[in-house]
Parts: C-alpha cells; structure tokens; sequence
C-alpha cells in the first residue's frame, strides 16, 4: 500500500513539474514547482511514517509553494 502512494507522488510530481510552464512567469513557475516538490515530500513523509498521507500532501504543497514564492521575492531582492 505505501509503495502505492510513494508512486503516485512521485507520477504526480512529476507530472506538474514536466507540465508546460512556459507561459508563466517567474514567480508563477517557482511557486508551481515548490508547490509540487512539497507534495512530494509530504505525500512520501507521511506514508513513511504511518501518517496522514494526505494531510501531509496538502501540508507540505502549501510550505512548498510558500517556499518557492520567498525564493522568487529573494532572488528579486524584495527580501532582506
């Protein structure tokens, strides 16, 4: 069963990273994959431990993409 989801994540994952994203900006793609690559992490974190796989799912898409919205403000310079 965990094997299941540990797969499914990663289709998932890679999936919308491999998606066009061409047409979006910076910000939009770096917030897109962080959100992607937490989903991942959690989706597998949870399933690992015995968790809410997807509690964890939805945890860390959202520290993910919160993530990658600070990388982008970073790289712009609009952060300390």
């Amino acid at each position: 069963m965990k094997r299941k989801y540990i797969l499914l994540s990663f289709v998932a994952s890679s999936v919308m990273v491999l998606s066009a994203c061409s047409g979006l900006s910076n910000t939009q793609q770096r917030v897109l994959s962080g959100g992607a690559i937490g989903t991942g992490v959690g989706v597998v974190g949870t399933a690992l431990t015995g968790g809410c796989v997807t509690c964890g799912a939805v945890i860390g898409g959202a520290v993910g993409a919160g993530a990658g919205y600070l990388v982008d403000q970073q790289e712009k310079g609009n952060l300390p």
